[in-house]
């Protein structure tokens, strides 16, 4: 299992962000230049700040730690016997 400390949660924001960035416009997007690439993550950037939301948690604790154990359960299951 990976924990992640708290104080580095806002990374995690920064991680989303980039992710929201490449799903909504670069993955989209045909970008024939540096210069075309610039200007399409400049707009996107304009275009979000226009009406930004807060990144939100939105699983509970019990359902974090439900989705560990099975995946626990999934990959202990999954070992090649010795």
């Amino acid at each position: 299992m990976h924990l992640t400390p708290t104080s580095s949660s806002w990374l995690n924001q920064v991680e989303r962000f980039f992710a929201l960035l490449t799903e909504k416009q670069l993955r989209r997007g045909i970008h024939r230049s540096v210069a075309a690439l610039h200007e399409a993550i400049a707009a996107f950037i304009d275009q979000h700040n226009t009406s930004p939301k807060p990144f939100r948690w939105i699983k509970s604790a019990d359902d974090i730690l439900a989705s560990i154990e099975r995946f626990c359960t999934f990959n202990a299951q999954s070992e090649p016997s010795a």
